[in-house]
C-alpha cells in the first residue's frame, strides 16, 4: 500500500546542507500497522509529509496503492489526501470553532457528503471511539484524552486507505495514551486501513504488526521480541 523507494530529501540553508533521508527504501504492507521509532529530529515528521504529497522530495518516489504521490498535480495531490490518507497529530489539530461532531464530520462535507449524510457518520464513530453524547461539544471543553478520540474518528470517517499518525500520544499521559494506541490500532484494523505510526516510544511501537527504526536518514528492522 505504501512504497517508499530511494526516497531523497535535503534541505540547503545558505552554505548549510542537511541530508534528511538518502535514497531511503522501504515497504507497508496493505492492512498493516508499522511502527516507525525515530529520535527528535530523524526526520520521521519530514517522511510523513513526503508520503502524503505535503512535502516534494529531492529524488526517488513514494507510491500509494500505485500511484506516484510526486507525479501528480498538486489539485490531484489534494484529491488523494482528502480520499486516501487520514492524519492524526500530537497536538489533535481540532477546529475550535466547530463542534466535536462538525470536526469529525468535515472531511466527509469536502467530499461531498451531504450534512445528514456526514452527521450520521460523525456520529456513529463518535459513538465507536468512546465519545457518544459528546458530538455537541466544542473542543476546549474535551479533555486531551477525548480530543485525540475525536481526532481518530475524524482521520477516519471517510474510510481511507492509509492513516498516517504522527505522536499521537505525545501530549497525553502515560494511561490515557496507551488506552488510545489500542483505539487507533483496533479500528485501523477493524477498516484493513494502512497504517504508519510514527513515534519515539518503544512502548508505543510493540502495538504495531512490525517495527522499523529510523536513523541517519536509513531504517532498519527492529525486533520487539
Amino acid at each position: 500500500m505504501i512504497k517508499v523507494d530511494k526516497l531523497t530529501r535535503i534541505y540547503q540553508t545558505g552554505s548549510n546542507r542537511q541530508v534528511v533521508f538518502d535514497a531511503l527504501t522501504f515497504d507497508v504492507e496493505k492492512g498493516e500497522t508499522v511502527a516507525l521509532l525515530g529520535a527528535s529530529g530523524s526526520g520521521k515528521t519530514t517522511l510523513l509529509n513526503l508520503i502524503s504529497g505535503i512535502d516534494t522530495p529531492d529524488a526517488g518516489q513514494v507510491l500509494l496503492d500505485d500511484v506516484d504521490v510526486h507525479a501528480l498535480g498538486e489539485p490531484d495531490r489534494t484529491l488523494l489526501r482528502r480520499r486516501q490518507i487520514g492524519f492524526v497529530f500530537q497536538f489533535f489539530n481540532l477546529i475550535p470553532t466547530l463542534t466535536a461532531g462538525e470536526n469529525v464530520a468535515l472531511p466527509l462535507e469536502l467530499l461531498g457528503a451531504d450534512d445528514r449524510e456526514a452527521q450520521e457518520r460523525a456520529d456513529s464513530l463518535l459513538e465507536q471511539v468512546g465519545l457518544g453524547g459528546l458530538g455537541t461539544r466544542y473542543p476546549e471543553t474535551l479533555s486531551g484524552g477525548e480530543q485525540q478520540r475525536a481526532a481518530i474518528a475524524r482521520a477516519l470517517v471517510h474510510q481511507p486507505a492509509v492513516l498516517l499518525a504522527d505522536e499521537p500520544t505525545g501530549n497525553l499521559d502515560e494511561d490515557t495514551g496507551r488506552l488510545i494506541i489500542e483505539l487507533l490500532t483496533g479500528l485501523a484494523r477493524q477498516q484493513d486501513t494502512t497504517l504508519l505510526l510514527v513515534t519515539h516510544s518503544m512502548q508505543v511501537a510493540q502495538a504495531a504488526d512490525r517495527v522499523l527504526r529510523l536513523s541517519h536518514g536509513r531504517v532498519e528492522a527492529v525486533s520487539v521480541a
